[in-house]
């Protein structure tokens, strides 16, 4: 597949209000069946760019396409039957009921209505199909929200927090699906704050600070960049800790035995010189997280 063929290209993006400039200079570039995260602090520009990305507003400057076209004209008014969107804010209608939304959507949408019921049971709301609305919880809510954004089958779709208000169980469950989506060539552009949910499940990811790309890659990628310290805990007695001082001069004593840090490529070299020491029973190594990722790498940019 040649790059052309990527549903999502964006090229020196700018969208400026005035001398504020929301989204600034912003380039990516999202291939198929891939599940892209965009995270940011509020204000960073993530919503203008969602907003960018699906035509609901004109860039300032530099180019866009998205479902394999410019976003403009009658072209992309077709490209928007495959595009699914779950906005941060769902507002529905709380006099229908779920079905009734899904049907209401569906028409908007030009998507076969005959798809409302089997999604409403994928989604897991097949017993309250016919209950109003107002009587969903939020979290019932929202997954009326991703069954309306899976209308018409789309290949792109934007998730923006899409786990909010939901259970770890709901949640596992929506990962789930998205995975199923990948398998069958959806690509996914998600947004959220939840950044432990993300960190082992996406391809690739960009932080956005002050409207710009501060960061793009995968998680190992982005590691690899920021070189920020690993975290080591020893498992040992206490009548070691001596012996642990002489490989790890600066490590925190615990009541099972002692935490120290290292940079990624001391790792080796230091688990080998922690496994020598007699009494050691086990040594366990901690990544910097995505948290810790978003942090230092919007701080350095």
């Amino acid at each position: 597949m040649s790059d052309a063929d990527d549903p999502l290209v964006l090229d020196g993006l700018h969208k400026h209000y005035g001398a504020v400039r929301a989204v600034d200079g912003v380039s990516l570039r999202v291939a198929r069946g891939e599940l892209f995260g965009l995270i940011g602090h509020n204000g960073a520009g993530k919503s203008t760019l969602f907003k960018l990305m699906l035509g609901l507003i004109a860039p300032t400057q530099g180019s866009l396409r998205v479902a394999g076209g410019p976003v403009r004209g009658p072209a992309f008014r077709a490209a928007r039957r495959r595009i699914g969107y779950l906005p941060e804010n769902l507002v529905l209608y709380d006099n229908l009921s779920g079905l009734e939304t899904l049907r209401f959507f569906a028409r908007l949408k030009g998507a076969d209505a005959a798809q409302c019921a089997p999604l409403l049971a994928r989604v897991g709301l097949t017993a309250a199909a016919d209950r109003a609305v107002r009587e969903y919880s939020k979290g019932m809510r929202q997954r009326l929200g991703f069954a309306q954004a899976l209308l018409g089958q789309p290949q792109l779709l934007f998730l923006d927090e899409p786990t909010t208000g939901l259970d770890p169980t709901a949640t596992r469950d929506f990962y789930v699906l998205l995975d199923g989506l990948r398998a069958q060539g959806v690509t996914l552009i998600v947004t959220s704050h939840v950044l432990a949910e993300l960190q082992a499940r996406v391809d690739r990811l960009a932080i956005m600070a002050s409207g710009k790309v501060v960061a793009e890659g995968s998680v190992a990628a982005l590691r690899a960049r920021a070189r920020l310290p690993l975290t080591l805990t020893v498992t040992a007695p206490a009548s070691v800790l001596a012996a642990l001082r002489a490989v790890a001069p600066d490590l925190t004593p615990t009541p099972q035995g002692a935490r120290l840090t290292c940079v990624p490529e001391a790792k080796l070299a230091l688990l080998a010189a922690l496994a020598a020491v007699p009494g050691v029973a086990d040594v366990q190594v901690q990544e910097p997280t995505l948290e810790d990722l978003f942090f230092g790498l919007e701080g350095a940019a």
